[in-house]
């Protein structure tokens, strides 16, 4: 029997485009499975070397802000290590409560040196629970030391994603529906 890796990288779009893609399908499957995570926000700030913004939770739009403001000019990157820890504790309070699937807005540099929100890719994979997320190709590598053999790479086409997405579901529905086949009385 194959499964369906648990874990979908998005690659081959703009970041901007992959995290609108993973915004619109979080939105989409809140309505049918209990989705938690964190997507970018931008900060909107102008003059900035940094994008780094906001992360928004998916279980209740608490933003945690990301960056330290340096002021305009600046030109380096104002990452706020210390928001991306709360965002990181919340989405592993929220796996812990239970969940369908974990959106994570991207594995990056601070992912790569084991921080950021490695902490809920962790919690993901321990508990179960798929995650959609996306990884710029510079990161691979350390990705691959990470997750493999536990995920595939998935253009950021919302046909392709809702695929994998309907694929797992099935697949989980079996995994249980054998679950409750064993432990079930025979007659």
């Amino acid at each position: 029997m194959t499964t369906t890796p648990a874990i979908a990288v998005l690659q081959g779009a703009a970041g901007v485009d992959v995290q609108a893609l993973l915004r619109s399908l979080a939105m989409r499957w809140r309505t049918s499975a209990r989705v938690v995570g964190v997507l970018e926000v931008e900060h909107g700030l102008a003059g900035r070397a940094c994008g780094a913004g906001y992360l928004q939770s998916l279980s209740d739009n608490r933003l945690f802000q990301l960056f330290q403001d340096l002021g305009p000019g600046s030109t380096t990157c104002h990452l706020d290590s210390a928001g991306l820890a709360l965002a990181c504790e919340a989405v592993c309070q929220d796996i812990a409560a239970g969940c369908d699937l974990v959106v994570l807005n991207r594995f990056a540099k601070s992912e790569a040196d084991r921080q950021g929100l490695i902490g809920a890719f962790m919690a993901a994979v321990d508990a179960g629970v798929p995650i959609l997320t996306s990884v710029s190709p510079v990161f691979m590598e350390a990705w691959t030391q990470f997750a493999a053999p536990l995920f595939l790479m998935l253009p950021a086409e919302a046909d392709r994603v809702e695929n994998w997405w309907a694929s797992v579901q099935v697949d989980i529905e079996n995994a249980e529906s054998r679950q409750t086949a064993q432990v079930s009385p025979r007659s």
